[in-house]
């Protein structure tokens, strides 16, 4: 193991620095226990490729190939997430405007 590209050393002086310090982090991240959006347990394993099991509660769900939720997930629950935010706002000012 080497210190700047970690677990990836193993390629030695094959596919450039920057690749394998990209698999190195993804090895890392991948050895972190996660968390199921279910029964919040840390018990999530890789079933397959974007499939993901919880061990606890049994569910099954898509995400991301290395990761649960995948950065495309992420942005469409953050938005998702400002949406009904912002929905809920207007409800309430038109809720407070009816009162006056």
């Amino acid at each position: 193991m080497t210190k700047k590209v970690g677990s990836s050393g193993r390629y030695g002086c094959r596919y450039g620095t920057r690749t394998k310090k990209i698999v190195a982090t993804i090895e890392r991240e991948q050895g972190l226990r996660k968390d199921c959006p279910y029964c919040e347990r840390p018990a999530l394993k890789r079933v397959a490729a974007g499939i993901w099991g919880c061990r606890k509660c049994g569910k099954k769900f898509t995400g991301g190939a290395y990761f649960p939720q995948s950065a495309a997930s992420q942005l469409l629950a953050k938005s998702a997430l400002d949406a009904l935010r912002m929905e809920t706002l207007k409800r309430a000012k038109l809720k407070s405007g009816k009162g006056e």
